[in-house]
């Protein structure tokens, strides 16, 4: 058997961010040191040994959740690698496939997190491992069943958990221009619409999340991936473990006036286990 090590490219380095790493580390340091903290100095941090990034599917259709098959994921920063030993506990669940390389360099969910993972953990870069998850166009009780799956791990308090997602994808080309008139401007509506949906997932309820999903059908692409925490989340709270979420930012690419007109939605939040 060969032992060669097999290497995810950063694939949209140089056209989604720059593929320069002192570039990319220059714009990082910018937009982190930015960043408002609400905790005072801390006098000891807990860093997490594994991550989780859970990203959905853009490109293949998926019933299910999908595992890499590569060892390493590049960026510009530094290289990254998969924790084979939790994939081989999640593999021999017979509820995942693997995607193929090509799969794995097309989709960009998981990619866009791994500088910001990189920069964020620099100084225990040789101390922790990611594990990427790819996840499919989840029915309910699918998006239960891996909920539990997770639950254990997200339990651990040396692991950590990235949900990959935009919100609302509004425009003719995304094929979605829900509008509600009495918000007033079409991009008002759409904040409203997401601010709907952001505060039902602040309620850790993945019945309601779903419910809404399947009245205003907004155009979250990691709807499935957050369908998935939620559900372990719930797991969790069924054995007494005290949680909250609650979002920190909420964006649009730009606002909307008119028909002719699209955005895309972006919003950041925080689980935190009391």
């Amino acid at each position: 058997m060969s032992n060669r090590v097999v290497c995810r490219e950063a694939s949209h380095a140089g056209s989604w961010y720059t593929a320069s790493g002192p570039q990319l580390n220059a714009q990082l340091e910018g937009w982190l040191s930015q960043v408002q903290s609400t905790k005072r100095p801390a006098r000891a941090i807990i860093a997490p040994r594994r991550i989780f990034i859970l990203g959905p599917s853009h490109h293949v259709p998926l019933s299910r959740c999908a595992l890499s098959s590569v060892d390493i994921y590049r960026t510009p920063l530094y290289d990254l690698r998969i924790d084979q030993k939790i994939y081989g506990e999640l593999w021999k669940t017979g509820m995942f496939e693997r995607m193929s390389l090509q799969t794995d360099e097309d989709e960009h969910s998981i990619e866009m997190h791994l500088p910001y993972t990189a920069k964020a953990m620099e100084s225990h870069k040789d101390e922790f491992t990611i594990i990427p998850v790819l996840v499919g166009a989840l029915s309910e009780s699918k998006e239960q069943e891996f909920g539990k799956l997770f639950s254990k791990y997200l339990a651990e308090p040396s692991n950590l958990f990235v949900v990959s997602s935009d919100f609302c994808h509004w425009g003719q080309r995304f094929r979605y221009s829900y509008y509600d008139e009495s918000q007033g401007e079409i991009y008002r509506s759409i904040e409203h619409l997401d601010k709907m949906g952001m505060s039902i997932i602040e309620q850790l309820d993945p019945v309601s999340f779903s419910n809404y999903l399947k009245k205003y059908h907004n155009t979250i692409c990691g709807r499935h991936p957050i369908g998935v925490l939620l559900n372990a989340i719930t797991e969790l709270q069924k054995n007494g473990m005290n949680m909250s979420f609650s979002f920190l930012n909420y964006a649009q690419s730009s606002q909307c006036r008119n028909w002719q007109d699209s955005s895309v939605s972006y919003a950041a939040g925080a689980l935190t286990v009391h």
